[in-house]
């Protein structure tokens, strides 16, 4: 037979190795078939009658060519390279530590965990819900509160929210005082800094209870232990504030709570830190779970998701996220926070670990890590040096004096790292220390030839604990639920992991059509830098010579970013969409203050926005003014019109979302903008829905001032079951001098009046490669090619959806975005059923469900995405039709309204194996598609009680007989 390839041009032979096609679902005679569906002769006829004209781009995107998945992982090796992994004991709340591999191979490069979305489907989340709890549970016994969540951003913006908090608590307390121990980390005080200065809060920084003496304050944030090092009992402080109707928030180290007392034994209110040195690299400063505890008559005003127990339709044990009146789509500018995810992944590796390593493996850790410590401490002793504090658990501060700049160059000759302060240096111990690693620090200091026999000098400590009060260390027995002292051997974990991934349904099982969150492929090539330990291992704080690798890195993905969307600066600092939405805003804020325009105080939002937009704004001191919709989905421009008559020289900035979150592109933007700038005011806009526009449009180029990406959604970083998250902000040359800066690591180009985002300088640093190999894969042609992917998809699962299901909003030519709404508030009407009951007998196709009543109650909104060949469109496609005939079997009266297979969803392995007694046979429960005889996700529990599980709020591990039910 003939080789077909055998004659073709090289350029086709090249293009078979490209990444292009392999991240692109459907191939060329998919595109046609599709294209004929929809009636029109190419592609470019489809984006020409979709894309306004008055928008659209006329150039190719500023890109180099696309590489292939080898070459581009070649070249990201080289400059990975460039990294220097030093030992790191700079310490400041980022410390090194061990991946078990298990967790690494099984977890971190596993996609059945890392594709996952936001478990807001619970019956198809209860492994990730599992782990999740566990991570609840283990932060609960560390820190001994009541309650925690399910994580948060980073310690710095958990510590902000812990202020925020307090003072919606203390409504009778008139202050605005919030008063920081001086020994907090720089990063958390420059982010707690900068969130109270929006929210019209005094921060008074020193010792505490100086402090409490000479003013009222409404909460007060404690370092435990302190920055540098300083161990001691938190019990009078708490008792001091607590008399001036204060709250406590303590920033504690999990690592060392092993040990010591627990902020909640000595009074705290809330406890709030990372858990970054329970299993997860450091990574340049992310990304990390922080966790934030707080005690049960709180849980009404905490932020963050928090994991619930609850039961199923049948009775049976069933997670899911509980209290979600807290979300922000429902409550909009009074929601608790506008954080809207968190760091799900990152929280189950920190639980795995603890899970793994068990109470008496964690005190083995925490007892190593605090025994060299005592041996550091005394051998320097003994070369005359002292300390600034005698008590600590691994972390030393070292009155070095004159001595300072050499030592510390001695230690970067040597390859380490140790904190620089002012006449003295820190020194951090962690996890991977080993006592040849205490002996190399030691002979830094003094005359080289000046010898300490350590093993001689650990002989004569006089007890276990030499830099620890007796009175100081806990008690209380720790992690003694049974899941945290059964799974220590490694096939034991690796099962258990496995059992847990079973239960989820995440990319790798499906297409997870959900509309504005862009479930697009996180492809495998893209993941693989992540674990490389040159990404990984470099301290955020390390000296920026050591991480040239991480500077190219940056420099290369802000062309990127720039050329994708017409913006002149990128910050990459914001560590989540809502971060970023928050920074573009203080941008704005910062701008006009230097203009002295500081009336400008308010924000337009449409009706139709994200729910975190609303709630970023008040965050940022600015008032909220809805503008209307149109009956098309598009902003209403009488509406805005009466709004700028109405508030004129006081609007500082409109929030839009473009393609907006009704799917369509709206024809009026550059108006809308035009009439924004006619008042001076800044145009935002949400970054959300780029997956439409990235080759097509840039928003920096049609009246965008500045906009967050979600590099979680358009630039393939995965979601992780709800984080990790990027949300770096473009914004025109006017607004770069106010993009945010660092305290400790110096970002180019800013000031540190701009304030501080996130704790660390470049956000979640490494997941960035995942960004830069995915742009770097597509290249100029690639980029555009999968917005156009995109957009074909979602017209022709809408065209073969339309018969059956409304269409709500279309463009004008009748075609959508890169996502559409089904209107299924006639189908209730005739039927009773609902878009949940839909969303929940998908779960019986091997679905996950589209987007539910947001932003229209009622609806549904899909978005497959370009990644999706038209095969499984077409599945989808089918379930979808096939459930609308079945709602017809309940509108003809075939089935009860209160017992089909849609009211009845999702069907379980016991409701087959049990009883049958419904009008529906089993076959047509379980397996109500061909597809499904080949291979079948079963949820594990049935429809959960939502109403029960608010009712009888649990977050703590249920008893292990609830397990094995």
């Amino acid at each position: 037979m003939t080789n077909p390839l055998h004659n073709a041009p090289l350029s086709a032979l090249q293009y078979d190795d490209e990444f292009i096609q392999r991240h692109i679902g459907p191939n060329d005679p998919q595109v046609q078939a599709m294209l004929e569906t929809l009636g029109v002769e190419s592609v470019q006829t489809l984006i020409e009658k979709t894309v306004p004209e008055q928008i659209a781009k006329r150039d190719d995107l500023a890109l180099e060519q696309a590489q292939s998945e080898t070459q581009a992982l070649a070249e990201l090796k080289t400059l990975a390279e460039k990294n220097q992994v030093f030992k790191s004991y700079i310490g400041m709340g980022y410390h090194d530590t061990h991946v078990p591999h298990v967790i690494l191979r099984n977890v971190l490069e596993n996609p059945g965990w890392y594709t996952a979305y936001t478990p807001y489907q619970p019956e198809i989340s209860q492994g990730r819900l599992e782990a999740l709890l566990h991570f609840q549970q283990m932060v609960m016994d560390l820190t001994g509160m009541d309650l925690a969540n399910a994580s948060m951003l980073d310690e710095g913006t958990a510590a902000a929210e812990a202020m925020t908090m307090c003072k919606r608590q203390q409504k009778r307390n008139p202050s605005d005082n919030f008063i920081v121990d001086e020994q907090t980390h720089p990063q958390t005080l420059a982010v707690v800094q900068t969130r109270a200065e929006h929210f019209g809060f005094n921060v008074l920084v020193g010792n505490v209870d100086s402090l409490l003496k000479e003013h009222d304050c409404f909460g007060v944030l404690l370092q435990y232990p302190g920055s540098n090092g300083e161990v001691k009992d938190l019990t009078h402080t708490i008792r001091n504030a607590h008399e001036k109707n204060a709250l406590v928030t303590v920033a504690a180290d999990l690592l060392s709570l092993v040990l010591l007392k627990s902020p909640g034994s000595m009074g705290a209110d809330v406890v709030v830190g990372s858990s970054q040195r329970f299993g997860v690299p450091m990574g340049f400063g992310g990304p990390h779970a922080a966790f934030f505890g707080f005690r049960d008559k709180y849980k009404r005003s905490a932020p963050g998701r928090i994991i619930g127990v609850s039961i199923d339709a049948n009775g049976k044990q069933a997670l899911r996220m509980a209290m979600q009146t807290r979300e922000q789509h429902i409550r909009r500018e009074k929601a608790n926070s506008n954080i809207c995810t968190s760091q799900v992944l990152l929280a189950v590796i920190s639980a795995f670990y603890a899970i793994y390593h068990g109470p008496d493996g964690l005190k083995r850790i925490a007892h190593r890590v605090h025994r060299l410590t005592g041996l550091l401490a005394s051998a320097l002793k003994t070369k005359g040096y002292s300390l600034e504090n005698d008590a600590y658990f691994d972390t030393l501060t070292v009155n070095t004096g004159e001595e300072t700049a050499s030592i510390y160059k001695a230690a970067l000759d040597a390859g380490i790292n140790l904190r620089l302060l002012d006449g003295k240096v820190g020194i951090s111990l962690n996890e991977t220390t080993r006592l040849e690693d205490v002996s190399a620090l030691v002979r830094l200091f003094g005359k080289k030839n000046q010898l300490v026999d350590l093993a001689s000098l650990d002989k004569t400590l006089q007890s276990q604990f030499h830099g620890i009060e007796e009175s100081l260390l806990r008690e209380d027995d720790i992690l003694s639920h049974e899941n945290f002292n059964r799974f220590h051997s490694e096939s034991e974990m690796l099962r258990y992991l496995k059992r847990l991934e079973a239960k989820d349904i995440a990319l790798n099982e499906s297409m997870i059509p959900l509309g504005s969150c862009t479930m697009k492929l996180n492809a495998t090539a893209e993941m693989i830098p992540v674990t490389w330990r040159e990404f990984g291992g470099l301290h955020p704080f390390a000296p920026i010579d050591q991480a040239q690798g991480y500077t190219q890195l940056f420099n290369e993905l802000e062309q990127m970013l720039k050329a994708c969307t017409g913006y002149d600066a990128i910050s990459l600092q914001p560590n989540a969409g809502s971060q970023g939405e928050y920074a573009g805003l203080v941008a704005i804020k910062k701008y006009f203050e230097s203009r002295g325009e500081n009336q400008r105080n308010l924000c337009l939002i449409p009706a139709s926005a994200h729910g975190t937009n609303p709630a970023s704004a008040q965050m940022a001191g600015m008032g909220v003014v809805v503008v209307a919709c149109d009956d098309q989905g598009n902003i209403d421009l009488n509406s805005l019109d009466e709004k700028i008559t109405q508030h004129g020289e006081r609007v500082a900035a409109i929030m839009i979302t473009y393609p907006s979150t009704h799917g369509v592109f709206e024809e009026n933007v550059t108006t809308v903008c035009e009439k924004m700038h006619a008042i001076g005011a800044q145009v935002y806009i949400d970054g959300a829905n780029m997956n439409a526009l990235v080759g097509l449009a840039a928003p920096g180029k049609f009246g965008g001032d500045v906009s967050h990406l979600n590099l979680h959604k358009t630039f393939c970083i995965p979601h992780g079951g709800g984080g990790p998250g990027m949300g770096p902000i473009g914004v025109a040359s006017h607004l770069a001098p106010f993009l945010p800066a660092h305290p400790v690591q110096p970002v180019p180009g800013t000031e540190a009046i701009n304030g501080t985002i996130s704790a660390a300088p470049w956000g979640s640093a490494s997941i960035l490669p995942i960004s830069w190999m995915y742009i770097r894969m597509m290249g100029q042609t690639g980029m555009r090619r999968a917005t156009e992917m995109a957009i074909l998809n979602a017209n022709y699962v809408a065209r073969c959806l339309e018969d059956h299901y409304p269409i709500l909003y279309k463009g004008k030519n009748g075609f959508i975005a890169h996502e559409c709404l089904l209107d299924l508030r006639p189908i209730k009407d005739s039927s009773g059923i609902t878009e949940e009951d839909i969303a929940k007998r998908l779960m019986d196709f091997g679905f996950h469900a589209p987007t539910m009543s947001f932003p229209v109650a009622g609806t549904l909104m899909i978005e497959p995405t370009e990644s999706e060949s038209k095969h499984e469109l077409d599945r989808f496609i089918e379930a979808m039709i096939t459930i609308r005939k079945e709602i017809a079997e309940v509108e003809s009266g075939n089935w009860p309204a209160d017992n089909n297979p849609l009211r009845r969803a999702p069907h379980t392995q016991d409701d087959l194996l049990g009883d049958w007694d419904r009008p529906y046979s089993r076959e047509t429960a379980a397996r109500p598609a061909t597809w499904l005889k080949q291979h079948k996700v079963w949820p594990s529990v049935n429809r959960v009680d939502n109403v029960y599980g608010d009712r009888n709020l649990i977050c703590s591990c249920p008893s292990i007989e609830n397990y094995m039910d």
